[in-house]
């Protein structure tokens, strides 16, 4: 995401304009807009217009409208975003008032502003929106995928980027393989294989824009980590395929190679694809990546869980009270929350979750990890209501507290 222009004041109202240019960005924009922001953007409305003989004509306008957003709907495979809400700016072809459904797309800008109203109604650019422009905006343009899996079974594969954020089917491979005959040859499958093996690569190359004309092993371009996964032997064939490929026509895939992983997975379809990223050699893999960072911290989490040393806790409740023991603070306290949380339409509840944010952050001096709800990791965390912490000291429960409480007050009263 491209930041255009950023007008953010003091107290926390202001405008940005931001140019979403990767699939991702859209995720970004998701997360950013809320109910009663006012989003504004280029729009096509059919306009109908009556001639004087009584015939209807329909013509398709473009506009440029301003909307305060009521709903937000969002497809993450597709990464088509619709923004809907009442136009408040009047035009020749738009009255004040009325609904507008603005769909956002890569390569066109928006604009977003975010008030702070007299009465507390809105909580404009708050730090978690601040955090969360920062984390959209890729300001050295270098932002890629963190990683590449072709999730394979014959005749069909899966290519998905997995980002910092979320995963995204870049493009699906679907091909008839004929069967293997029994007892007789395997002339007509072994085509078909060969045939699908060269269209998934070259559908491969061409999502990740990879030079097939270079054929220096020398090159400063980073190569991404690329996770081949299948039943049986249907990736080990691709990998062969791909070797083969660069012995003889396309040396530039020898560079590809060495970041090439090939695992198992129970099918060809995406829901396997949370098996192959929790393998140990894919672990090993990513390990420099956000999305195995964020991983590695729900495992000590769980860890500590299953160890009952009262060092973890989760649930609003239980969190919020470690945090008033002092116990998510300096020393290894970690709060770990879901995205999810801020996008929350109540404005009472989202100032809950971005004061104890602010608190822990500035106040305790803890570590803060909002973790994406469209990864592994921020999907266990959802389980777990969405907020857990790492504490730096065992603490009571809220009920073992008040119990104790209850127990000193009666020996007071016995004296």
């Amino acid at each position: 995401m491209r930041l255009v222009k950023n007008k953010i004041e003091h107290n926390g109202s202001g405008t940005v304009t931001l140019l979403p240019e990767e699939p991702e960005d859209m995720w970004h924009a998701y997360n950013l807009i809320r109910p009663d922001d006012l989003l504004r953007a280029s729009a096509i409305r059919r306009v109908t217009s009556v001639q004087d003989t009584g015939s209807t004509t329909s013509t398709r306008v473009h506009l440029n409208l301003v909307i305060r957003v009521k709903n937000l709907d969002f497809d993450p495979q597709s990464s088509q975003l619709h923004v809907s809400g009442q136009i408040i700016n009047e035009t020749p072809h738009t009255k004040i008032g009325q609904f507008h459904t603005l769909d956002l797309e890569l390569n066109r800008n928006f604009t977003l502003e975010k008030e702070v109203g007299a009465n507390g109604e809105g909580v404009g650019w708050d730090s978690i929106a601040v955090e969360m422009l920062k984390d959209a905006v890729d300001e050295g343009g270098n932002r890629r995928a963190e990683a590449v899996a072709v999730v394979m079974q014959e005749g069909l594969a899966h290519i998905c980027f997995i980002g910092q954020f979320q995963t995204i089917l870049k493009q699906k491979v679907e091909m008839s393989v004929p069967r293997k005959r029994q007892g007789g040859g395997g002339g007509d499958h072994d085509k078909g294989m060969g045939k699908f093996y060269r269209v998934t690569l070259e559908t491969l190359l061409r999502q990740i824009d990879f030079n097939t004309t270079s054929t220096s092993t020398t090159s400063n371009e980073s190569v991404r980590p690329i996770l081949l996964a299948s039943p049986g032997f249907v990736a080990s064939g691709f990998h062969k395929y791909m070797q083969t490929e660069a012995s003889t026509t396309t040396p530039a895939l020898r560079k590809l190679l060495p970041s090439v992983a090939v695992v198992h997975s129970a099918s060809g379809y995406m829901n396997s694809l949370s098996e192959v990223l929790q393998s140990p050699a894919v672990k090993t893999l990513l390990a420099d990546t956000k999305y195995a960072r964020e991983t590695r911290l729900m495992d000590e989490f769980l860890d500590q869980l299953r160890k009952e040393t009262n060092k973890a806790t989760y649930g609003p409740r239980e969190v919020e009270s470690a945090v008033d023991q002092g116990a998510v603070g300096r020393g290894g306290g970690v709060l770990i929350m879901s995205n999810k949380l801020f996008r929350s339409q109540n404005v009472a509840e989202r100032k809950r979750w971005v004061s104890l944010v602010d608190r822990v952050r500035d106040v305790e001096g803890g570590e803060v990890r909002i973790l994406s709800s469209d990864h592994e990791s921020g999907r266990r965390l959802e389980g777990l209501g969405g907020i857990a912490a790492l504490l730096t000291f065992p603490v009571m429960e809220e009920d073992d507290v008040s119990e104790s409480g209850e127990d000193n007050g009666d020996d007071y009263g016995s004296d």
